[in-house]
């Protein structure tokens, strides 16, 4: 199953100007929003934290395993022309193929929701440290400009809806179904002999990363097409629902 290394904004200097608070904040709150959806979908994250810097979030990520990095800012305007620009942005590193194809699927969905999808682009850098030094590819969103209302008001009043974009764009990446949340409930493998297959898609030719005997105990968070969403001990992936007692 993937694994990404989740980094919501740790600017709390860069205020809103609707008076919500900080980039820090809603960034923040932007990846709380994310977190059931990354569950349901099987997609596993380690998150930095508001106490970290850009600097320390990559070295973090860095020290381990990650199939994508994802920063989630908002953006500013220069001085001169304060409150006056608007539109949404995903970087990427010029040379990553996946960087680029990452960012190409964030801003198709987002220009879905938001309101003016001719603002909505991708653009290259090689000046974001997020993008340049992250050794798994990456991708920094800046969604939306905070010093704008209009643009401010849409992060602010789309939280939930803009997350869940953002969890659908990263399942077209790695080739997923996307999932809907569900209240986890806890399940029993119920398996007549041998042991259950945990895979890594929800499919019976995927490769298998865990063995679950019968009677095993273990967490659901999403179903789709006669598949659970499974958490078993410290593995995720996908187990045929009909060996799941619940």
């Amino acid at each position: 199953m993937p694994k990404i290394y989740l980094s919501p904004s740790t600017q709390e200097g860069n205020q809103y100007v609707t008076g919500s608070g900080s980039e820090e904040r809603n960034m923040n709150l932007l990846a709380d929003a994310m977190v059931p959806y990354l569950v349901s979908n099987g997609i596993q994250y380690t998150r930095n934290t508001p106490d970290m810097t850009a600097g320390s979030s990559i070295r973090q990520a860095n020290q381990g395993y990650y199939d994508f990095y994802l920063a989630l800012h908002s953006n500013g305007a220069a001085p001169q022309n304060y409150g006056q620009v608007r539109g949404v942005i995903a970087f990427y590193y010029p040379t990553s193929t996946m960087g680029r194809e990452a960012a190409e699927i964030f801003a198709n969905n987002l220009k879905v929701i938001y309101p003016e999808p001719s603002l909505v682009r991708t653009q290259s850098t090689t000046t974001l440290g997020e993008v340049r030094l992250s050794k798994a590819p990456a991708v920094l969103l800046e969604l939306g400009y905070h010093d704008n209302v209009l643009d401010a008001q849409w992060v602010e009043n789309n939280t939930s809806a803009i997350a869940q974009n953002l969890v659908l764009s990263l399942t077209e990446l790695f080739d997923l179904p996307f999932i809907w949340p569900i209240d986890p409930i806890q399940g029993q493998v119920n398996v007549d002999f041998g042991t259950l297959n945990l895979r890594s898609r929800p499919s019976p030719t995927a490769s298998v990363i865990a063995n679950m005997r019968d009677g095993a105990m273990v967490t659901i968070y999403g179903r789709w097409q006669g598949w659970y969403v499974v958490h078993y001990g410290q593995q995720v992936g996908y187990a045929a629902a009909r060996f799941i007692q619940t």
